[in-house]
């Protein structure tokens, strides 16, 4: 596979001056690992982890786990090397345009745009319903305008006070999990003090099913592996960030480290516990698993807490996905390919139209999920889903004739900040992986619909560029 347009780059990566553009850098590693965090640790594993259980089996969804944590590291390693060659905001596709070409550029940014505006809606009608719990004759769309309120009003502040607020959204979440890893793991070895009587299962008795170790078979991982894929969607929240990090070469290799295994920790670890602690098929049917295994061991108030968290959970992710939107908006604009009031900024360095605009398409995300859920909306979910898989094949592309163009024009490979591994062995086995993923989902009913709207889509933002600005557009060297 080649590059649709020649790569020029000199012997050491280029470093945008990111000072010019009047983007703060005010955040360091603790902030870029809440923010990954934050994106990834949502309501996929605190509610539908139970699902991904019952598919595959409980040593099944263990394993699917630890693929889609290999698959991320993988795709980490790439997106460290190429966030410090282009230490931008929106970078997702700053790397395609300048390694691989503009369109494929534009195609990334429009993606991942879409994908986060869909996700805001989503968490704000979920967070919503959710509060109805306690305040059952408050209307949700209340309660979706104060969050999107409190969430606008925590990214249009600054930088630095989004990541705090993303910082202590994770720590809510993060003790969550720890909690049901620490208490849920003591209760399997006997040690249940709030606990009463009642039999629990000992260390990892569940795993021996009636069915054998694979329930469902084999085929139940291999489907189970391509939700997980999207499970694992956020980690690259990194790059988005990293025009507005403090000393990039350092901060970001040591942030990426750091998600990457506490991810596998707590992602894993916490699916372990829960398959351990409750049957297969009775995970996750009517409740989130934590709250059943939270009650399993005592714990009072185990719906209502987990209730918060979740809630903590939808609101973070949206926090994320809003501060990623607004940047890929500017980082567009900045590049050319979108309205230059995007690129306008405040006092405090945020691009406020882009985050407004980008409020709007969440917005219009939710309305969508009301009034049309089996036709627009649904066409928008499948394309969000699509969007994660195809920027994970971005980033590795973008990496791969990255490094190549590098050496190719006199580079010293010793003297990068950063490096990914195995060159090109790492760029080459992610993406090949992802492209499985692809290839799973056609043939997974429940799933192709990515594929039905996400391709066209693709399409249809390569068309645009070429008609829009194909014959202005170069990559610069």
């Amino acid at each position: 596979m080649e590059p649709t347009t020649d790569v020029k780059l000199d012997a050491q990566p280029a470093r945008p001056a990111v000072a010019d553009s009047g983007l703060r850098r005010s955040m360091g590693p603790r902030h870029l690992v809440m923010i990954a965090m934050g994106g990834v640790i949502g309501s996929g594993l605190f509610l539908s982890s139970g699902y991904t259980i019952s598919q595959a089996g409980p040593l099944g969804a263990v394993i699917a786990y630890l693929i889609g944590a290999f698959v991320v590291y993988l795709v980490m390693a790439c997106l460290g090397e190429l966030a410090i060659a282009y230490p931008v905001s929106g970078a997702f596709h700053i790397y395609a345009a300048r390694s691989i070409g503009p369109a494929t550029g534009f195609a990334t940014a429009w993606l991942y745009w879409l994908c986060w505006a869909v996700a805001i809606g989503s968490e704000f009608t979920a967070s919503g319903l959710l509060m109805q719990r306690w305040f059952p004759d408050v209307e949700v769309w209340v309660w979706c305008l104060v969050f999107a309120a409190v969430l606008f009003g925590f990214n249009a502040v600054s930088s630095k006070f989004f990541g705090e607020s993303e910082f202590w959204f994770a720590i809510v979440k993060v003790a969550a999990i720890i909690g049901l890893i620490v208490l849920g793991g003591a209760a399997l070895f006997g040690f249940r003090p709030l606990g009463g009587g009642g039999e629990h299962p000992f260390l990892f008795e569940n795993f021996a099913t009636e069915g054998g170790l694979f329930p469902n078979g084999f085929t139940g991982v291999l489907v189970t592996v391509l939700a997980v894929f999207y499970a694992f969607s956020g980690s690259e929240l990194i790059g988005v960030a990293a025009g507005e990090t403090k000393d990039p070469a350092t901060s970001i290799p040591r942030a990426l480290r750091t998600t990457v295994i506490r991810l596998l920790i707590f992602f894993v670890g916490a699916i372990a516990v829960i398959a351990a602690t409750i049957p297969y098929n009775e995970v996750g049917l009517d409740e989130s698993p934590f709250v059943t295994v939270f009650s399993a061991i005592g714990l009072p108030f185990a719906a209502d807490i987990m209730n918060f968290v979740i809630i903590t959970a939808l609101l973070s992710a949206g926090n994320s996905g809003l501060f990623s939107c607004a940047r890929m908006l500017y980082s567009l604009a900045d590049e050319g390919h979108a309205p230059r009031s995007f690129k306008k900024l405040t006092r405090r360095g945020i691009p406020l139209i882009a985050l407004s605009v980008s409020m709007v398409g969440g917005v219009a995300s939710l309305i969508s999920s009301v009034v049309a859920p089996e036709t627009v909306y649904l066409v928008l979910v499948s394309v969000a889903g699509f969007a994660v898989v195809g920027v994970w094949m971005s980033i590795t592309a973008s990496h791969f004739f990255h490094r190549r163009a590098f050496v190719r024009n006199g580079g010293d490979v010793s003297t990068l900040a950063y490096k990914a591994p195995l060159f090109p062995l790492v760029p080459i086995l992610a993406f090949s992986l992802c492209v499985i993923s692809l290839v799973g989902i056609a043939l997974d009913p429940t799933q192709a619909a990515a594929l039905y709207f996400g391709i066209p889509f693709v399409a249809a933002c390569y068309a645009w560029f070429h008609f829009r600005y194909g014959r202005k557009a170069v990559t610069a060297g």
